[in-house]
């Protein structure tokens, strides 16, 4: 079947808005902030081969990649014939699915008379899934929590209870991680439905030849991106903080036509804590930075990947083996797109950002209330955007997850830290012809009355975040308990927080493009009067 390119924009946009529609279903109906509020999830439709063609366009970065390749797992796993209308599957397998154990991901297939058609997917961050939260002192997977393996969480339409109760029974948090699950299901429901009918409308025996043409012409316009990028070797490396120890992180990239092989040996060896990378999240936060740097417009759909090939050697820590753990992945896998774009830095600098005050930080607070209710409570923090070619990078603003903060009165409303303020931190973006975006400095106090845990992420408190062509790094960030500094390894593990305790953060600021003697002495005024400079 052949498509006019009026009649393909509408039928891509119809998937693109069932995508969005069933995304905003789950934010609706879902029972935990780290969904609700901060947007960890993301939806997609896929062809009876499990290739991407529609993605929710507030899904996170990271699932462009990893979502496609556990539909693809799915298939793998349980072939065509054995599934029926009304399965739907479920695993937090990380090595299938997202790289840790938080994310559940669920698939559905469809059908239209009885044929199958296609796959409508999700991934939703949990609460909790047991085992030691928010901390990267995991020594193994099994640290982490209940692992789910490839299975059914509906047959034919009837709820897999055994599993509900398992997942219940290993949960601090049953009602928020159950009814997250359920949220996901009514948002595969709802993606299945838009689906369905636009096959029926325009009877498509299945979706494949739809996204033979849409993911071919994504992949051609891809490929015409990398042609205009000159051919050549390009190579980077950066150090981030680790743990008892800094880490290397190393890529070499061979730019060649209109592919890209990217390939990381050189770097650090996995660890027996939590900050390993799978490959499927290296692959996924590759493809998303080349994405930004060639060709950010592109919708994301399978196309979009193919021209790009990821290899990392088994056992470092950017392909981490079993057992070992990547609960905390996002305090290496976050780097990786700076490690893409320093590589490009003489080739392409108009092209790239300096060096972001990310990986995301994060504390997950775990306890009881004064009423004896058990909470676990996740809050993310940003830190400053690096400087653009012809922009000041962007003030706490997360990337490359995108998630969005929680607010200031959910955090106290559901559970006992207090904020005494949460305000930009002035001076710690990088100077340059285009200024670091600052991050932030936050105090919270625990004005409950019984002790809590929290568990840390943090980075960059000892390798500040770098600027390009001559621009000034930012500021490294700071993790305090009542005024004293943790170490790296602290910095990422659980605290036992008593009553009146005071946790202080600083997150990192954001590096500055181009010489500081270019900048503009407009903005560098206006910056010393609102205090960015201070």
């Amino acid at each position: 079947m052949k498509f006019d390119p009026i009649t393909l924009e509408i039928l891509w946009q119809r998937l693109v808005s069932a995508a969005d529609e069933a995304g905003a279903a789950l934010l609706r109906s879902s029972f935990s902030t780290i969904v609700r509020e901060s947007y960890d999830f993301a939806c997609i439709v896929t062809d009876t081969k499990g290739r991407s063609i529609a993605q929710a366009s507030e899904s996170i970065p990271s699932f462009i990649g990893t979502l496609p390749r556990t539909v693809k797992h799915f298939l793998a796993h349980f072939p065509v014939e054995t599934l029926k209308a009304g399965d739907i599957l479920i695993t937090n397998d990380p090595w299938m699915g997202t790289g840790h154990l938080p994310d559940l991901s669920l698939a559905k297939p469809m059908f239209a008379e009885g044929r199958f058609i296609g796959m409508v997917a999700t991934t939703a961050h949990a609460p909790d899934m047991g085992g030691k939260t928010g901390s990267a002192d995991v020594r193994d997977i099994f640290e982490e929590g209940l692992q789910v393996p490839m299975m059914k969480l509906m047959d034919a339409g009837v709820a897999n209870e055994t599993l509900i109760a398992m997942i219940r029974k290993n949960t601090r948090v049953p009602d928020q991680v159950i009814g997250d699950l359920w949220a996901q299901i009514a948002a595969l429901q709802l993606l299945e439905q838009r689906s369905v009918e636009l096959a029926r409308e325009n009877r498509f025996e299945t979706l494949d030849e739809l996204a033979d043409e849409i993911i071919g012409r994504t992949e051609r316009a891809m490929r015409d991106a990398i042609a205009k990028f000159p051919d050549g070797q390009y190579e980077y490396s950066l150090q981030a903080d680790g743990l008892s120890e800094p880490l290397t992180l190393k890529v070499a990239i061979d730019v060649d036509g209109e592919r890209i092989k990217v390939d990381y040996a050189g770097s650090s060896n996995q660890v027996d804590r939590g900050i390993n990378v799978a490959l499927c999240y290296t692959a996924s936060q590759t493809a998303y930075a080349l994405k930004c740097l060639l060709s950010p417009d592109l919708p994301n759909n399978e196309g979009a990947l193919l021209p790009i090939e990821v290899t990392a050697p088994e056992g470092s820590i950017l392909n981490h083996t079993y057992p070992q753990s990547g609960q905390s992945r996002t305090l290496v896998g976050h780097f990786l797109p700076f490690l893409i774009f320093g590589a490009f830095e003489t080739a392409a600098p108009h092209l790239i950002m300096s060096g972001a005050g990310s990986p995301l930080w994060s504390m997950q607070v775990t306890g009881q209330d004064d009423g004896g209710r058990t909470f676990v409570n996740k809050i993310f923090f940003n830190g400053g955007v690096g400087a653009l070619h012809n922009r000041d990078g962007y003030a706490c603003l997360s990337w490359p997850s995108n998630v969005s903060n929680v607010p200031i009165e959910m955090t106290e409303q559901q559970s006992p830290l207090r904020y005494e303020f949460k305000r930009l931190r002035g001076g710690s973006g990088g100077d340059g012809e285009y200024r670091g975006g600052l991050g932030q400095e936050v105090q919270l106090r625990h004005a409950g009355e019984r002790p809590v845990v929290i568990g840390f992420h943090a980075e960059r408190t000892q390798t500040p975040a770098p600027g390009v062509c001559g621009g000034r790094h930012g500021s490294t960030g700071v993790l305090q308990i009542n005024g004293r500094a943790l170490t790296p390894a602290e910095q990422k593990r659980q605290h036992r927080v008593e009553p009146g305790d005071v946790v202080y953060l600083a997150t990192p600021g954001g590096g500055g493009f181009g010489d500081p003697e270019k900048r503009n002495p407009e903005r560098r005024r206006k910056d010393e009067v609102i205090g960015y400079l201070a």
